[in-house]
């Protein structure tokens, strides 16, 4: 309670921010990245690539019915997902990299939250007008142009949101086919449940939600402290320089601060960068734009905000010169992570260019441990697992080292070869028979390899297990 008695309000309404457009090179970067992401998110799925009668000609397939994952002439398999740990573990190195070295740069360029909120900030600006119009807009009275406009910005972030939906629901089946489906209605009832809540989402999170999926929602701003040091680059405001601020003819003795809000009225989040470092900034710096073009406008040298570390001040206070870009990038921590994800990445690639079309499995089946037959040979069972990650239906044979003096014997086959179609598991039971009186009979483990080779002797491959036999007393 107050003292006045009155309750204290715990909430306070959301301020709507109106960013003002702005031009420079910072926004023209942002505009690059812009249509290269969305680009990249909404042509991909709809890249052909031949795969055989039994795929999807897709270049890049997330196939959950058959579990593999598709890009380009890469095909990932269920047993190698170390690959997709690796490209996440890379991921998040990456982050750190760039968190440690320029800020919050992702989220003030390739954020997807940051990417669709300033293509609804541009879709706003085309239908509304520039910031003065949206802030007339706001307050006016709900009469018929002002339902007009709205309806309309309302309508056309609607498409982009469903266009944003349907998009990602084409990474995980046939696009072309799905796209039919969805508008015949034949498609899944998962597919169409999934677009719906991406549109929803995206809908919210880019129209009205803004600045605060990036100020409460994500769990970023409050970790980048833990990445950043002193000479960690940001955007930052050189008070040194700018201070006192004002506005006026007399300006003897001020600094090179006009006080204009050009900075304030232009940021995504609605803050003031000259009021120091916040969690709420992005790094977009579309503030630097803003300063730089007054600054050219009244005769004063640009970069009163601007890219710096937090060491530069002091150097800049005592009249040193200014720390090179790169000393700052190029540091002990930033290397480390350069290495690691560096590291990781040599390894995948490795480990993609050594693997085989051929995996095998072998799991001794132990119910009986084994059989003892009419004529006193020992037989063992095995549930031998084939992948056939080629693209072509292959034969394979299966043996043992030439030492090992077992017969194999394959369930419902005549010999010991047996047909895999291209990209399938075959699960084949395999009987290793030790004649009586052999030492392997005798024995109560015997350790044994058993191969697998194409017959068009492209690959082989080999799994070790154990035979058991029956001890002679």
């Amino acid at each position: 309670m107050s003292v006045t008695g009155a309750p204290q309000k715990l909430y306070a309404a959301r301020e709507p921010v109106f960013p003002k457009r702005v031009s420079g090179r910072f926004r023209n970067l942002k505009w690059l990245i812009l249509f290269v992401t969305l680009g990249i998110y909404y042509v991909t799925p709809w890249i052909r690539w031949d795969r055989g009668p039994e795929l999807p000609d897709q270049a890049v397939l997330l196939d959950l019915a058959h579990r593999r994952f598709f890009f380009f002439w890469i095909e990932i398999w269920p047993h190698e997902f170390y690959f997709v740990a690796g490209l996440l573990i890379m991921a998040g190195l990456g982050l750190f990299l760039f968190t440690s070295a320029l800020g919050r740069v992702w989220c003030g360029y390739s954020c997807p939250q940051t990417v669709w909120t300033d293509l609804f900030f541009t879709v706003e600006r085309w239908i509304e007008g520039d910031r003065n119009a949206r802030l007339r807009l706001w307050n006016a009275k709900w009469d018929v142009h002002k339902w007009r406009l709205r309806l309309t910005k309302w309508l056309v972030w609607l498409l982009i949101a469903m266009a944003t939906g349907g998009a990602w629901v084409f990474y995980f089946a046939d696009a072309p086919t799905l796209f039919v489906d969805l508008f015949t209605g034949q498609a899944a009832m998962v597919a169409y449940v999934t677009v719906a809540i991406l549109t929803a989402t995206t809908f919210v999170f880019g129209g009205f939600m803004r600045e605060q999926v990036c100020i409460y929602m994500c769990p970023w701003p409050r970790i980048q402290a833990a990445m950043m040091d002193e000479h960690s680059i940001t955007v930052a405001y050189r008070d040194w320089r700018g201070e006192p601020r004002g506005r006026g003819k007399e300006r003897e003795g001020m600094g090179d601060c006009i006080d204009c809000n050009a900075c304030v009225t232009v940021c995504p989040v609605g803050i003031d960068i000259r009021d120091g470092q916040q969690l709420e900034c992005i790094t977009c710096a579309l503030c630097i734009d803003a300063c730089d073009d007054i600054m050219a406008k009244v005769g004063k040298p640009r970069g009163l905000i601007d890219y710096m570390a937090l060491t530069d001040e002091a150097h800049e206070r005592a009249g040193k010169p200014k720390v090179s870009v790169w000393a700052h990038i190029f540091r002990l921590r930033t290397m480390i992570y350069t290495a690691l994800w560096a590291g990781i990445g040599v390894g995948l690639t490795v480990l993609l260019f050594i693997r085989s079309d051929i995996d095998m499995t072998v799991a001794p089946v132990r119910n009986p441990q084994f059989v003892v037959l009419s004529d006193g040979s020992i037989r063992n069972t095995y549930d031998v697992r084939i992948r056939n990650m080629s693209h072509a239906d292959s034969r394979y044979t299966i043996s043992l080292g030439s030492d090992q003096p077992f017969e194999v014997m394959l369930e419902g086959q005549p010999g010991a070869s047996v047909t895999v179609p291209l990209n399938s598991t075959l699960l084949q039971r395999v009987y290793l028979v030790a004649p009586a009186g052999s030492p392997a009979a005798g024995r109560e483990r015997t350790d044994v390899r058993l191969w697998i080779e194409d017959e068009a002797g492209t690959g082989r491959a080999h799994r070790d297990t154990t035979f058991f036999g029956r001890p002679t007393p």
